[in-house]
């Protein structure tokens, strides 16, 4: 059993990363930190400065005591796929995934990938927002 989040280097991944870091915590689970990219995006320069901040992301999880796996999926690059099929490999309890704060019409329709995690996985989907008042 895990809990699965997806991760990217931004507000929206910050926040997802730190909410699921807890929850694995309190459920006493493994935590599986998905990054999905598009393999035809990834050059030298982007996969080196990936690898240094899923190091460190990495050190933090260990220094929390936290068990935790990270897994890069170079492919498609289909978020929602991923976390998906991560979250049924891993018979995770719970997949969290970040927002990013929209305009008051964009709030009317929630982003394509977020709307298929949320009706595709597994298990409750948590969705989580940075706060505002952190840059």
């Amino acid at each position: 059993m895990s809990v699965v989040v997806g991760y990217q280097s931004t507000p929206e991944g910050t926040a997802a990363l730190s909410t699921a870091r807890d929850a694995a915590r309190s459920r006493g689970t493994r935590l599986v930190v998905v990054v999905s990219e598009r393999a035809d995006r990834v050059d030298a320069e982007r996969a080196r400065a990936r690898d240094e901040d899923l190091a460190r992301v990495a050190a933090d999880l260990a220094g929390a005591g936290v068990d935790h796996e990270v897994r890069v999926l170079e492919g498609a690059g289909d978020v929602a796929d991923d976390l998906v099929h991560v979250a049924e490999d891993t018979a995770a309890t719970l997949v969290v995934i970040g927002l990013r704060r929209r305009s008051p019409t964009g709030k009317l329709v929630l982003g394509a990938n977020a709307q298929r995690v949320l009706l595709d996985a597994p298990c409750p989907v948590l969705a989580v927002k940075p706060d505002p008042t952190r840059s």
